[in-house]
């Protein structure tokens, strides 16, 4: 952790301080969909049960040994585009991954108090973008099935700016597209390395997402303010 970093983290401790959240120093909202909105339980299973599985049954493989070579591909190309793109694991892995996808959307739901936050959020007259990293058809599908798009002004997503949200790259980009003032902007996530690149470009306001799953406890960050959910900010 550099000086910096410990220096943000001393003044805003996770979760027991953050009621105080000062909201007149904020325009812009921006909010990691999958793991801060949406129940990052569909992503888990998606990729951790549901694809071996069917690609166990595909290649004649026991259900771990396609568990582990799935996972290895994964690393392979994190922090890549590909590594999001449904088009790349559909060819990659000779499966119909899109609709493998609309199969368990189903699984697809707002993690607890997110519809609230947005509509207090609209109530504040704060600007929201979601920023994700998720490919557009499995945006679309999400949107479709959980109604996102309907509480929010605008959804970027990482094949629209060229890079993930990881990369210092995608801000500047995002930025251009958005138009948003970083020292007075929100940013919410539950990846750490997607806050880090965004506390690097500037934004004033980082805050982790710590139960990015409703099946998973908590994780709070070290590194960033976390919230286990939207009332830590909601709170008077």
């Amino acid at each position: 952790m550099t000086l910096d970093e410990q220096a943000s983290v001393s003044r805003m401790r996770p979760t027991e301080n953050v009621g105080g959240f000062d909201w007149s120093a904020v325009d812009d909202v921006l909010l990691d969909m999958d793991g801060t909105l949406l129940d990052r339980h569909f992503d888990n299973f998606f990729f951790e049960e549901g694809l071996p599985r069917r690609y166990a049954k595909q290649q004649g493989l026991e259900f771990t040994q396609a568990q582990a070579q799935l996972r290895a591909m994964y690393r392979a190309v994190e922090g890549e585009l590909e590594w999001a793109d449904l088009t790349y694991w559909s060819k990659t892995l000779g499966l119909d991954v899109v609709a493998l996808t609309r199969e368990f959307d189903h699984l697809m739901a707002f993690l607890p108090d997110a519809i609230e936050f947005l509509r207090d959020l609209r109530r504040r007259g704060k600007c929201i973008t979601v920023v994700t990293n998720a490919h557009p058809i499995n945006l679309e599908i999400k949107t479709a099935k959980t109604g996102l798009d309907q509480y929010v002004d605008r959804i970027v997503h990482a094949f629209e700016v060229g890079c993930l949200k990881m990369r210092p790259d995608f801000w500047p980009a995002c930025r251009r597209l958005v138009n948003f003032t970083p020292s007075r902007t929100l940013y919410i996530d539950d990846d750490e390395a997607c806050l880090s690149a965004a506390r690097q470009y500037g934004m004033a306001f980082v805050y982790h997402s710590s139960r990015s799953s409703s099946r998973l406890p908590p994780a709070p960050s070290c590194r960033f303010p976390s919230i286990e959910t939207f009332q830590d900010l909601l709170a008077r």
